[in-house]
C-alpha cells in the first residue's frame, strides 16, 4: 500500500489532521460547541465552494470563510437569546450560498463531491505541505494559551473569578476551531468534519481521567479512525469517509455502552 506515493500523502497528511482535530475536539466537547463544529462546516461548505467561484484553491476559500463565520457565530451563540434559531438561520443561508457559488461556477459534479465528503486520496505533495502547515499552526496556537484554555474550558467560573482573560482565550480557540474544520475538511469533507471534531473527544470524556488523558484518548481514537479508514478504502475502493465515520461511531458507542455497564454494576 505505501508503495503508492499518493498513499503516503494521504497518511502523512491525514495524521496530522487527525491529532489536531482530536485535539481541539477534546475543547470542543468541554465547551459545548459541537452545535458550532457543525454549523462550521456548512459555513465552509460555502467558503469552499466561494473558492471554486474564485477559481482558487477551495481551501483558502474555507478558512476565509470558517474564520469569520467562527468569530461572528461564537460571539451570537454567546450574547443571543435566542441561539438555536439564529444559528438555523446562518446555516440555512450558507448552505444556500454554497450552491449558489456552486452552479454560477459551473463547476462539474466532481468539485462538490470533493467538498462534500472529502478526497483525500487526491492529495498531492504541495497540499500535504500545506495542511501539515496549519495543523501545526493550531496546534501552536493551543499551546500558547493551553493552561488558560483549559481552566476556562472545565471551570469557567472559576477561571473567571482568578482574572483569566477568557475572551481572548475564546476569541484564539474560535479560530483554531475554524482552521480545525477547513483542515478535517479535507478528509471527511465538510459535510461530516464534525465527526472528528466531536467523536473521538466524545469517546475520550469517559476513558480519560485528566485533561492530558483525554488528549491522548482522543487523538489516538482519531489516529485509528482515519488510519483504518484509509487501510479499508484502499483494499475495497469505498469512501474513505464511509469507513471513518463508522470506526468513530463504533468506537464511541462501544466506550458509551461499557461506561454505562460500569456505572449499573
Amino acid at each position: 500500500m505505501f508503495e503508492f506515493v499518493f498513499m503516503r500523502y494521504a497518511f502523512l497528511a491525514s495524521t496530522f489532521i487527525a491529532i489536531t482535530c482530536g485535539v481541539v475536539g477534546v475543547y470542543v466537547v468541554a465547551r459545548n460547541y459541537s452545535f458550532l463544529a457543525h454549523t462550521l462546516s456548512e459555513i465552509g461548505f460555502a467558503g469552499a465552494a466561494f473558492g471554486v467561484f474564485l477559481g482558487i484553491d477551495p481551501l483558502w476559500g474555507m478558512l476565509l470563510f470558517t474564520l469569520l463565520g467562527s468569530v461572528s457565530v461564537g460571539e451570537l451563540s454567546l450574547h443571543s437569546d435566542q441561539k438555536e434559531s439564529s444559528i438555523s438561520a446562518i446555516s440555512a443561508l450558507f448552505i444556500g450560498l454554497g450552491v449558489l457559488f456552486l452552479a454560477i461556477s459551473n463547476a462539474n459534479s466532481r468539485y462538490a463531491t470533493s467538498i462534500l465528503f472529502g478526497s483525500i486520496i487526491g492529495v498531492d505533495k504541495e497540499g500535504v505541505i500545506r495542511l501539515v502547515a496549519l495543523s501545526v499552526i493550531v496546534l501552536l496556537l493551543l499551546g500558547l494559551v493551553q493552561r488558560q484554555l483549559n481552566f476556562d474550558s472545565f471551570d469557567h467560573i472559576g477561571a473567571v473569578a482568578h482574572g483569566v482573560k477568557v475572551g481572548l482565550v475564546s476569541f484564539v480557540f474560535l479560530i483554531s476551531l475554524a482552521m480545525a474544520v477547513s483542515i478535517g475538511s479535507q478528509i471527511v469533507g465538510s459535510l461530516l468534519v464534525f465527526i472528528l471534531l466531536t467523536l473521538p473527544a466524545s469517546s475520550a470524556r469517559y476513558l480519560g481521567k485528566s485533561v492530558p488523558s483525554m488528549l491522548l484518548w482522543a487523538v489516538g481514537i482519531a489516529l485509528v479512525g482515519v488510519w483504518l479508514g484509509l487501510y479499508l478504502g484502499f483494499i475495497t475502493n469505498w469512501p474513505v469517509t464511509f469507513f471513518i465515520a463508522m470506526i468513530e461511531v463504533v468506537i464511541y458507542l462501544v466506550v458509551y455502552f461499557i461506561h454505562l455497564i460500569r456505572h449499573k454494576l
